[in-house]
């Protein structure tokens, strides 16, 4: 299969021993009751196999609505899936699932949602810091909050429960490019991930809406960790791709996306980049 075959939203990719694996959002009605996650695999990038079935979400009670955003993470030699599902009382929380390869099948680990059982999120990523503490770095949905925000919280080094409670980075209205809305209109946020330049910067990659358009967006700390102030830089992408991710394939940076983001045609794209050490850039 090459990527335009594909349809998925919020590509992923994991490099692991010079394979990839790539993994989405099955994108039939918006990722909603799709029984789970598939794992496409490839050792050039451009021919990709059948998608084989990662984790079947039906299998564990969690198909009662979204099936959204699986990331694999290689951590400590073990790899955990983050997803996000419906939970029980109808909003969305982001969970942690387990394998013993990237292929799973992956298995619930977490004990239900990490993100705040009262809250409505999405889209989790994991940041391990420079001293190795991990964290969730997600989305406070705008469904629930107008302005939608992007948190985090501090996770025990088991990756399997929250350790404190949530942080704010910042608001979706708060860059100084976004749309000046009237009071009560919503502001998204979608797909953070984190990435650490060659010069040390920390950097939060995510998405929103600019003039209707779907966007990738980059935001940088001010003290290159989670506690610092958010610098807004200017858009990477403004004509309808996001939910980015970036990954390192031999000696180059790619970030993956989806587009364009209309249901039926959406498929994953990469985009090469350069580190600059300040930020990132398209080649």
């Amino acid at each position: 299969m090459k990527l335009e075959d594909i349809n998925i939203r919020d590509p992923f990719v994991l490099n692991d021993g010079g394979v990839y694996y790539l993994y989405g959002t099955r994108a039939k009605d918006f990722g909603c009751h799709t029984d789970g996650f598939d794992v496409y695999t490839s050792t050039d990038l451009v021919n990709w196999s059948e998608p084989k079935e990662c984790f079947n979400s039906a299998e564990y009670g969690l198909n009662r609505e979204v099936n959204w955003a699986p990331e694999v993470h290689k951590y400590k030699g073990e790899y955990y899936m983050l997803a996000t599902f419906t939970q029980e009382n109808g909003l969305r929380g982001s969970y942690i699932l387990k394998a013993e390869n990237p292929l799973g099948m992956f298995e619930p680990y977490s004990d239900g949602a990490l993100t705040p059982e009262e809250w409505e999120c999405l889209d989790a990523t994991l940041y391990v810091s420079k001293s190795g503490e991990p964290y969730l770095v997600f989305c406070h949905e705008h469904t629930q909050i107008i302005d939608g925000e992007i948190c985090f919280i501090k996770l025990n080094k088991e990756l399997n429960a929250a350790i404190s409670l949530p942080t704010r980075l910042f608001a979706a209205s708060s860059p100084y490019w976004a749309d000046k809305k009237p009071k009560g209109e919503h502001y998204i946020t979608d797909g953070p991930f984190m990435y650490r330049t060659k010069e040390g910067k920390l950097l939060l990659i995510w998405s929103t809406f600019v003039n209707h358009k779907y966007c990738q967006c980059v935001a940088r700390s001010s003290d290159n960790e989670l506690n610092g102030v958010f610098e807004h830089l200017p858009l990477l992408i403004d004509n309808d791709g996001g939910h980015g991710m970036i990954f390192k394939a031999e000696d180059k940076l790619y970030l993956s996306y989806h587009t364009p983001n209309t249901n039926g045609l959406e498929h994953p794209k990469f985009t090469l980049i350069k580190d600059n050490g300040k930020s990132i850039e398209l080649v």
